[in-house]
């Protein structure tokens, strides 16, 4: 049962149809981790604290550069040269104190890839190919969901990998391993509101997924494109 301050905080999500206590308590048991603290992750970060997801790791290594500032809204100017890690723990548990956060001062690597086995659902919120191999890897290994996303320009990209076998994962995408990672990383731009609208889907597919609401983007791409508003989905083959 949820105490009188759980109810009142999460009432707008308990009114819901389909949601309820039942949901929520879910949440509340649920184990997600965000692999990446940047534009994406700083904005998956904050929505998963504020819905009440029980325990959310967060996986980073990296500082506060003042070009993040325009995209990843968990980071202030007088922070720049700072551990992203420390600072998204120091506002997170301001947003949320019931929460369990999970630091993790590191990248994911082959080392350290069993992290993946202590959580519900994996959060792709990396910014390069080998990033998101690895994580698709360690998620089929330890059979583990994954919701990926990736930014560009002004066009964002969404799926739900390795979720409900049989299904897709992030090899029936992009299964030319060796000719990505070879590909430039060129600095492309990005819109600074785009995370936050692709990183807000994310959480919303993580929500779905635990509380067993709505239809999940499973085995499906969706791509959407600021400057039109136009999307597509496309389905992915299943082996």
């Amino acid at each position: 049962m949820l105490s009188d301050y759980e109810l009142e905080r999460y009432q707008r999500q308990l009114v819901l149809p389909s949601f309820g206590e039942i949901g929520q308590m879910k949440l509340l048991n649920s184990k997600v981790l965000v692999v990446g603290l940047g534009g994406l992750g700083s904005v998956v970060a904050l929505y998963l604290t504020a819905a009440g997801v029980g325990t959310v790791g967060l996986m980073d290594n990296d500082v506060v550069s003042l070009h993040n500032l325009q995209r990843q809204t968990l980071y202030r100017e007088d922070e720049i040269g700072q551990p992203k890690l420390d600072l998204a723990l120091k506002t997170l548990k301001r947003l949320n104190k019931e929460v369990n956060f999970i630091p993790y001062n590191c990248f994911l690597t082959h080392e350290n890839e069993a992290i993946v086995k202590d959580y519900d659902i994996i959060m792709d919120c990396t910014d390069n190919y080998p990033a998101r191999y690895l994580i698709n890897d360690a998620c089929v290994k330890y059979n583990k969901p994954f919701i990926y996303a990736t930014i560009g320009n002004t066009q964002g990209q969404l799926a739900v990998f390795n979720y409900k076998k049989p299904c897709a994962t992030y090899r029936t995408l992009y299964p030319n391993e060796k000719e990505l990672i070879k590909q430039k990383n060129d600095d492309k731009g990005v819109m600074g509101v785009l995370p936050a609208v692709i990183a807000s889907l994310q959480v919303n597919e993580a929500v779905k997924m635990i509380t067993n609401t709505g239809e999940v983007l499973k085995d499906t791409l969706f791509i959407i494109d600021l400057l039109t508003l136009n999307n597509m989905k496309f389905k992915l083959p299943i082996k």
